[in-house]
């Protein structure tokens, strides 16, 4: 196989950022598509070549058709092209498709996508594997009345899911049958707007589990590692929030298993390059496989801190034929890092989108931090596309230490033009039982009487602060251009270096 030397990034955002960072380490030129949509994206700034797409009229976006980035792609010269996530990342076709135009696809196999990425196909080769699941239909549910015939033999509570997705969407849960016609046609309704296919199964509802996933690594030699877990508990409306690595709920032992069985189901498809086995552990310390995401996640960085390994490195190695430099046995877990997804959402109206122009954006910086964004001041958050701001990662050398930290970094993160998640995530700093890690998948909906953390003292002090600074203007005559609204936005920690100054 020949050596990748140029690939096109199918995708946008901080994902395109990360992707072409480490690319260009690897001395590998970068390709990236400017849309009509974000003209002076930030990731345009990292390409080395920009194609240009500037088609305002397409039905489509440029990164959910399969036609137009083949066409970029060869047009550009470039050897390779890796999809991120979303968008087209987990979609078999278009693997095939690069497959049929020689171009590497940085990713598994099309078939490995596709007996994954269906979801009644995958449940049928965990059990076929003996893989551990949820009790549920064997394949997608016709209809309501099958689904009710369905329900009554596995047992309410039960939860309806996208065959064809993930993410959160085309699911929902039915805790009787009163309810299944209404469940089962907004499931259906909403799978086939987010995946173009309305089928749908059925599992039994695990009551209150934690959300645990593997990260995996395998390579075109058959070789297949685990890089240890993820807790991706934090979830609002099934998508989540906060993850870190490791998790508070597995010890050595349960790693270790889990960890195995991740191995397996990957084997059983032969699958390579970076994926993630998702489980669900229940109060008793039993786990249920529930899906495979042949991608890199939104969350590989809290991995990568702990193992010291690059997975975007590792995907394009594997995709360049290479063996994996690494066996089980050389894998350790270093630490605690914890990541936020900072998103631009409204959180007193529910995580509400709300999109807007990033006026001002700060983030600290640092030993222990690590920022992954795709934004800078200007930058807007537009409804067409995610509302990722930014990830802050930080790290710590247990979880405790890790709290402490991540406590201290939101608090240098300032973000204007745009509400965020930033003030969920101070709150669930100081919340008891996060902080305890006992938390589990219905932690927002049944442990929180509200979304975010107000201090009056804060509110007092930069009311304060506003005032003093407007007094020193006038005195003084220096120009601070901090008004009392912009004062009362200040985080504590930039209140508390201002104040240290009078």
């Amino acid at each position: 196989m020949k050596k990748i030397k140029r690939i096109l990034i199918a995708n946008r955002g901080e994902i395109a950022v990360r992707i072409m960072k480490t690319a260009h380490a690897m001395g590998i030129k970068c390709v990236a598509v400017r849309t009509s949509t974000e003209p002076d994206a930030m990731y345009l700034s990292s390409a080395d070549i920009i194609h240009d797409d500037g088609d305002e009229t397409a039905e489509i976006p440029v990164f959910l058709d399969i036609e137009k980035l083949i066409a970029v792609a060869l047009e550009t010269k470039c050897d390779a092209l890796h999809p991120g996530y979303g968008f087209l990342a987990e979609n078999a076709y278009f693997a095939d498709k690069c497959k049929d135009n020689k171009i590497i696809f940085i990713g598994p196999s099309p078939d490995a996508i596709y007996k994954m990425g269906n979801k009644p196909v995958a449940r049928q080769i965990a059990m076929k594997h003996k893989i551990p699941m949820a009790m549920g239909t064997p394949g997608s549910v016709a209809d309501e009345d099958e689904a009710v015939r369905h329900a009554a033999r596995i047992g309410y509570p039960v939860i309806i899911k996208a065959a064809s997705g993930g993410g959160g969407r085309g699911m929902r849960v039915v805790r009787q049958e009163s309810e299944m016609e209404k469940m089962f046609t907004l499931a259906s309704r909403e799978a086939e707007k987010a995946f173009n296919d309305p089928s749908v199964f059925i599992e039994k509802y695990i009551e209150n589990p934690k959300h645990i996933e593997f990260q995996i690594l395998g390579d075109m030699h058959g070789n297949i590692i685990h890089l240890g877990e993820r807790e991706c508990s934090i979830q609002r409306k099934h998508q989540k929030l906060l993850e870190e690595a490791p998790s508070p709920a597995l010890d050595e032992e349960l790693r270790k298993t889990m960890g195995d069985t991740a191995v397996r189901i990957a084997r059983a498809v032969g699958y390579y390059s970076a994926g993630t086995v998702e489980f669900l552990l229940d109060s008793d310390r039993n786990f249920y496989f529930m899906e495979m995401n042949t991608r890199i996640q939104v969350e590989h960085p809290v991995t990568e801190i702990i193992t010291g390994i690059d997975l975007i490195e590792q995907q394009i190695r594997i995709a360049n034929g290479e063996e994996l430099s690494m066996r089980q046995e050389d894998v350790s877990l270093k630490g605690w890092a914890i990541e936020c997804r900072i998103n631009a959402e409204d959180v007193q109206s529910g995580f509400a989108p709300s999109p807007g122009r990033i006026e001002k954006i700060s983030f600290p910086e640092g030993p222990g931090i690590r920022v992954d964004t795709g934004v800078r001041a200007g930058s807007s958050i537009v409804a067409s596309f995610d509302s990722m701001v930014a990830k802050l990662i930080v790290t710590g050398t247990d979880r405790k230490h890790a709290i402490t930290n991540t406590k201290l970094a939101l608090d240098k993160i300032w973000i204007k033009g745009t509400k965020t998640t930033l003030p969920f995530f101070r709150m669930l700093m100081r919340n008891h039982i996060f902080q305890e890690g006992t938390f589990t998948t219905a932690f927002i909906e049944k442990n929180l009487d509200q979304y975010h953390h107000s201090s009056e003292y804060e509110d007092n002090i930069a009311a304060w602060l506003a005032t003093k600074l407007f007094v020193e203007e006038n005195l003084t005559g220096n120009r601070t251009n901090i008004s009392f609204d912009q004062g009362k936005e200040l985080t504590p920690w930039l209140l508390r270096k201002r104040l240290t100054q009078f």
